[in-house]
């Protein structure tokens, strides 16, 4: 993990080439560019130790919400600290990336205000990394354990050989330990920041409609919402929020831009959605 001790701008230091402006499909390019090596050795790590033992783990860790109490702005500006280590479009404070993601959201859907909250607050479990967590257990795309891990997950050519489940049985399977169409609910994902920040809001009964808890539960579950696998485990519940995690998605992703938000003017209005939504001091 990168812990980054800036001065009061720290867009200064890490400010792209304002010059740059990228395709959408040079998005999520996993196979070239200045940080690849970085990329690729996050998601070696993760491969590697991401087994059903480890996520049960990490599920008693850190869902009893007993390691921090902080307000949920507080929880996002801490991001300042965090440089993702798995995505290799930014290498830019993750606290940039949600303010760019909730305005992306409130320009096009102006009236939905729990939606740009998600867009502001869905990587706050990567606080994870800040409480000492390696990133491969807290950042990057996630995939159901318990089960074969299917051809779309990122790098699965070359990062699995080490992990004990590929090998099992009973895990590596289409559908391993799982019922068909049992839903999503029912399956565990490599652990992250995704589960996380559910289980943090579950826990604090924060009142975001299903659709958003959806949205930061699954919104790094590329495999599901971008290329379509794992529809065998996925119940009717699932395929109608669907959509809305796919939505959500373009913001995520396509608003990673050089034009970084000013994050002081903008504090104000996203506290008042904090204080409809998830008020207070939240226990993490």
């Amino acid at each position: 993990m990168r812990i980054i001790n800036l001065g009061p701008d720290p867009s200064l230091v890490y400010r792209p080439n304002t010059e740059e402006c990228k395709d959408k499909e040079d998005y999520r390019n996993f196979e070239s560019g200045s940080l690849i090596d970085r990329v690729f050795n996050t998601y070696k790590l993760m491969h590697t130790n991401q087994t059903l033992d480890f996520v049960k783990q990490k599920h008693s860790e850190w869902s009893g919400c007993g390691h921090a109490q902080m307000g949920m702005m507080e929880a996002v500006m801490s991001l300042d600290q965090l440089v993702d280590e798995s995505d290799p479009d930014v290498d830019f404070p993750n606290s940039f990336h949600a303010f760019q993601t909730a305005e992306g959201i409130r320009q096009k859907h102006p009236d939905n205000d729990w939606f740009q909250l998600v867009g502001l607050i869905h990587d706050i479990g990567k606080i994870m990394a800040l409480s000492g967590e390696p990133q491969w257990a807290v950042v990057g795309d996630t995939f159901p354990v318990g089960c074969k891990f299917q051809n779309s997950i990122v790098f699965r050519d070359n990062t699995f050989q080490d992990n004990p489940d590929d090998k099992n049985a009973a895990y590596n399977t289409e559908y391993g330990i799982y019922a068909p169409n049992c839903g999503l609910d029912n399956v565990l994902m490599s652990w992250g920041h995704d589960e996380y920040l559910y289980r943090v809001m579950k826990f604090n009964n924060c009142s975001i409609p299903e659709e958003g808890l959806y949205m930061i539960r699954f919104h790094s579950f590329y495999p599901w919402h971008s290329h379509g696998d794992y529809m065998h485990l996925c119940n009717e519940k699932d395929l109608r929020m669907l959509p809305w995690v796919r939505e959500f998605n373009q913001f995520d992703l396509y608003t990673k831009t050089a034009d970084l938000p000013d994050v002081e003017k903008l504090k104000p209005y996203y506290q008042s959605l904090i204080d409809k939504y998830c008020p207070g001091v939240l226990k993490w």
